[in-house]
């Protein structure tokens, strides 16, 4: 007999769950080749700091950097300091600063990839800030990136967004940011729906319009730009836009909805990943890229297709509260002990999301350890009011 537990039902009624998955399903060696993928990673908070959490909390930065070694083990390279840690929503630019630091010493350690937001989040956003202020805003957090010897991810900027009066306050300062930085960065356009504050960025509302201005500024600084990572959840959006980039600039998807048909691409080319939901579904990615690196498609997309619906609902609206889910499963297959996060975060989704996801994790084989999960999951029943006896 398996292992089973009693979930809540959406009639508030207890129905007992079987667990049907295969713990440690993929392979944990070795990278892949045909992709460049980072994953981006998320932050453990420190669950005995004395700070105020709704003031942010602390980092535990040995479980932090713990989990990033464990990334680059499978392959990946790690995203850093982007939304998924947080970024804007309890991650403040000192700590960010501390994060890309020790993460950057961790990366050369482990001949990992990384790559850092820089961005303007530690502009006052109650007012307006004129486009020089925010290109030295932007230009101090480049700086700052590159000297830790880590590649620049250019977020996209609440600031800019705020006092931007035309498409071409857009075209000016990215212009100019990239005429300042060292290496090629990848830019990152960040859609409403993970932060409300990005509504009409590029100085469009409409997308089409919106493109056009990001591609003629991209074509303009062709040799500065890496790549670029659109997080629109919108397949049609970023595939259009891949087609008309120059040759040399990757498009890296943000589309946590769509990643598997992006990532295999089509006769006309393929996106590169730059993810939140690799975080949590990192050993399945894995192993499905090097699936990948062999034209293996039937396992690529046999280890994928059940992650899609994870990963949906993970990223279901609220959008921005998709970081409870990524920590949620980092608890219950033991890369922390925890379920508590910086802002007190864990606190955005319901107990029902939280059983679903359970659910989805195992269905898609990626619960690690079945009975430390059912341990953990009956942990964060127990908050809920809701007792029971697990047993095998």
């Amino acid at each position: 007999m398996g292992y089973s537990i009693k979930l809540p039902t959406e009639n508030r009624t207890l129905e007992t769950y079987e667990l049907k998955g295969t713990p440690s399903a993929f392979s944990s060696s070795g990278g892949f080749s045909s992709r460049t993928a980072y994953s981006a990673a998320h932050v453990v908070a420190d669950p005995l700091s004395s700070s105020h959490p709704v003031l942010g909390g602390d980092i535990d930065w040995e479980r932090t950097l713990h989990y990033r070694r464990h990334l680059w083990s499978l392959g990946f390279g790690v995203a850093e300091a982007m939304d998924t840690a947080q970024r804007g929503m309890g991650l403040t630019w000192e700590s960010a600063q501390e994060l890309i630091k020790q993460s950057s010493v961790e990366a050369k350690r482990a001949g990992g990839l990384i790559a850092s937001g820089a961005g303007t989040d530690h502009l006052d956003l109650s007012v307006e800030h004129s486009l020089d202020d925010i290109v030295r805003a932007y230009a101090e957090q480049c700086e700052f990136v590159e000297s830790q010897d880590s590649g620049i991810i250019l977020m996209a900027s609440r600031a800019l967004a705020k006092s931007a009066k035309r498409p071409e306050d857009y075209l000016q300062v990215y212009s100019q940011i990239l005429g300042q930085t060292a290496r090629p960065v990848i830019l990152h356009w960040l859609g409403p729906m993970f932060d409300p504050a990005l509504q009409g960025y590029w100085g469009e509302e409409d997308y089409d319009r919106a493109m056009d201005i990001c591609l003629d500024m991209i074509h303009k600084n062709e040799a500065k730009v890496d790549g670029i990572k659109i997080s629109l959840l919108d397949k049609d959006k970023e595939i259009k836009m891949r087609r008309l980039l120059p040759e040399s600039v990757r498009m890296y998807t943000g589309d946590d909805f769509n990643y598997p048909e992006l990532i295999a691409g089509d006769e006309q080319g393929y996106s590169h990943a730059l993810l939140g939901i690799f975080d949590a579904i990192a050993p399945a990615a894995a192993h499905a890229l090097r699936a990948l690196d062999h034209q293996d498609l039937e396992t690529y997309k046999r280890v994928l297709e059940p992650t899609v619906e994870l990963s949906r609902h993970i990223f279901q609206t609220p959008t921005y509260a998709y970081k409870t889910g990524i920590v949620f499963m980092a608890y219950l297959n033991g890369h922390q002990s925890h379920f508590k996060m910086i802002g007190g975060a864990e606190g955005t989704r319901s107990i029902q999301h939280l059983t679903k996801l359970f659910k989805l994790m195992d269905e898609a084989d990626l619960i690690q350890d079945q009975e430390l999960a059912i341990k953990r999951m009956d942990n964060v029943l127990k908050l809920a009011g809701i007792e029971q006896e697990v047993h095998a």
